[in-house]
């Protein structure tokens, strides 16, 4: 009998351990089929059915939520209580959205979600309670350092190291008043350092700041330093390593990235008219519709429409300077507007006396007109004595940081 009992304990306990080994087998089958959780723009996406779609032309909000179940009566309704945070009108071309439906038989929607950029987005909840709400994605942001060396262009010097052409905006924008990019040459170098915009980590968002950088143009030393100067503003500026401002009353040029492709002279021969004449003007040549941008702040005196001139825009800015910009194919400010220095004023044509698209920029001093590449233009204010020690003090770690950087060589 003691035999008989000890046979059916072992055969109980061994029935237990395999029943416990199942358990466990099971477990983790379960264990190894759950989905991983995904979570987006705040919501846990495994809890809906999800929609992923980009806004195509001739796209509106009212015929993307009737494509998705929700009536007319109800788009008006949503458009009404979410006008003041979010316009449906005005959803764009090209913007990703999201939309999240419950999960139920007949798939209700319950938020439209749209991209407005990288970072900013917008939530528009669509069931019993209807609002909207602008959020942001998580940002970091990281510290860099490059240089780079001219062989043709600032934009093919960037390309080469794989820099993003943000970039080539943030330093041409720092050093428009004070270098002619127009004359870069081969072998000119620049050093930066920079902070980049990263959402999660890895998504590029763009450039954060410039917060120093020195260009090498012709043998010469250009530095910035960026510099919160004015604290009513609150707005930073650019100085060089002897606190002077590098902006200047008047931009180099009208538009980025184009070439000259005619200069101010007393005797060129006209390519429409077909005869010697002066032209007091530059001509930058550059793609239809390039934006142009007033050089200096000032009023407009002049937007209007001449067989020689085509569309044109005349801008004083004050009692010395004038400053006009022809041939545009679009004017984009009345007579009598004010105007800031880089406002957008009218995008690049061939209307009037021309044979391709570019500008023909004017510049009057006194009422005379000159070429701007000859004359001594004013710079912004500097730095205030009392105050350069404190900047010499906040810059000379950023130009050691500068100075730690090599020089890259042709």
């Amino acid at each position: 009998m003691k035999k008989l009992g000890l046979i059916l304990m072992m055969m109980l306990a061994l029935v237990a351990c395999n029943d416990e080994e199942k358990d466990q087998a099971v477990k983790e089958v379960k264990k190894e089929k759950l989905p991983p959780v995904e979570k987006e723009y705040g919501f846990v996406l495994n809890d809906f059915d999800v929609v992923r779609d980009t806004i195509e032309s001739g796209d509106s909000f009212g015929f993307i939520m009737d494509q998705n179940g929700v009536g007319h009566g109800k788009v008006f309704e949503i458009s009404n209580k979410v006008k003041d945070t979010f316009n449906p009108a005005r959803i764009t071309a090209g913007k990703k959205y999201m939309i999240l439906k419950a999960k139920d038989s007949a798939r209700t929607p319950q938020y439209f979600i749209y991209e407005n950029d990288l970072i900013n987005y917008t939530v528009v909840a669509l069931g019993d309670s209807i609002y909207a709400e602008k959020k942001k994605r998580p940002v970091t942001v990281k510290r860099r350092e490059v240089s780079g060396v001219i062989t043709s262009s600032l934009s093919e010097a960037m390309q080469a190291q794989g820099l993003s052409n943000l970039l080539v905006y943030e330093l041409s924008n720092i050093y428009q008043w004070s270098i002619d990019f127009f004359k870069l040459q081969k072998g000119d170098q620049f050093k930066m350092v920079y902070q980049e915009k990263y959402i999660d980590d890895t998504i590029f968002a763009g450039v954060e700041k410039v917060d120093a950088a020195v260009f090498r143009h012709s043998d010469e030393p250009y530095y910035a330093f960026r510099y919160l100067s004015d604290t009513i503003s609150g707005k930073p500026s650019f100085y060089d390593s002897e606190a002077k401002a590098l902006q200047s009353f008047f931009l180099k040029a009208p538009l980025n990235y184009s070439r000259i492709s005619s200069r101010f002279t007393k005797r060129r021969f006209h390519p429409v008219q077909k005869r010697w004449k002066a032209h007091l003007g530059t001509d930058y040549a550059a793609p239809y519709g390039t934006p142009i941008v007033s050089t200096a702040n000032g009023t407009v005196i002049a937007s209007s429409y001449t067989s020689g001139n085509g569309n044109y825009v005349k801008v004083r800015h004050n009692s010395k300077y004038t400053t006009q910009y022809l041939h545009m194919t679009k004017r984009n400010v009345r007579n009598g507007q004010t105007v800031k220095q880089g406002d957008v004023i009218g995008y690049v044509g061939s209307t009037g006396l021309a044979t391709g698209p570019h500008v023909c920029y004017r510049f009057w001093v006194n009422g005379r007109q000159v070429d701007p590449y000859r004359q001594n233009l004013p710079s912004a204010k500097h730095i205030e004595d009392e105050l350069k020690d404190e900047y010499f003090a906040y810059i000379k770690p950023l130009q050691e940081e500068l100075e730690q950087i090599p020089y890259k060589n042709i």
